[in-house]
């Protein structure tokens, strides 16, 4: 396998119950380094390809490949370079601190305790993490948010899948977590970042490379100015590039 691919699948699927076919034979490629928007309604499929991606359900057919690794036959190897973040905040818990929070996350993954103080200090100055000893509902769901790409960096992952991010927030912490995650997570160290997102305007201001995902498909994929010259309109907008390759296309 091409070592400069950190995502690859072939022919992903998945159904449920009644023969549910929520992803029908996906096939992408992700560069290293690279940040790739997955665009898409509600009920596309975009969560479940993310869960299938981070080793969370497994497939009904289909290969997954992690920088090169194999998630159904290396899966722990596949996994230990990879960082998940979402729009949820209950996986944490309310009533500790931030640093306490990641504290007892950096535990899972074996580190000393020396270890866990140095890189939870780390990451709050990397995140602007003011008040890490705040308990954590008092958060605003900005700095909730930030505590979630930090725990998500406690392993120091190459691959960073991030699943409707910004949903909860308002545009300014959006707008701050959009411009971390393109200057600091991507151009200067160099990570991986497969972000899904509804919302079209962020592609705009985020995308390396978009794909348009419909019904469990993706529809289209590839540099933004492509999709434009692909489109016959080298001015379109995302949002006009979306009513192009899915809407009116009855996808």
């Amino acid at each position: 396998m091409d070592r400069s691919v950190a995502i690859k699948t072939a022919g992903l699927t998945k159904e449920f119950a009644l023969n549910k076919k929520v992803l029908n034979g996906i096939d992408l490629e992700v560069k290293k380094g690279e940040l790739y928007c997955l665009v898409g309604a509600n009920g596309a499929g975009k969560t479940t390809l993310i869960k299938l991606l981070c080793n969370l359900i497994l497939p009904t057919a289909g290969e997954i490949f992690i920088n090169g690794y194999n998630m159904l036959q290396d899966s722990e190897k596949a996994r230990s370079s990879i960082g998940l973040v979402t729009g949820d905040e209950r996986s944490f818990y309310w009533r500790l601190t931030g640093r306490q929070n990641l504290e007892f996350f950096a535990a899972l993954y074996n580190l000393s305790h020396r270890m866990i103080k140095k890189k939870t200090q780390e990451l709050f100055g990397l995140l602007a993490i003011e008040e890490p000893d705040k308990v954590f509902q008092e958060y605003s769901s900005g700095v909730k948010q930030r505590l979630s790409i930090a725990r998500a960096l406690l392993n120091n992952p190459e691959v960073l899948f991030m699943d409707e991010l910004t949903k909860n927030l308002d545009p300014k912490s959006a707008e701050d977590l959009r411009l971390f995650i393109k200057n600091t997570l991507v151009k200067n160290d160099g990570k991986t970042v497969f972000f899904s997102t509804h919302q079209l305007y962020e592609v705009e201001k985020l995308a390396g490379r978009v794909a348009f995902m419909s019904k469990g498909k993706i529809v289209t994929e590839g540099p933004p100015g492509e999709l434009k010259k692909n489109s016959g309109n080298e001015n379109a907008t995302i949002e006009q590039l979306y009513d192009y390759f899915i809407t009116k296309r009855g996808f």
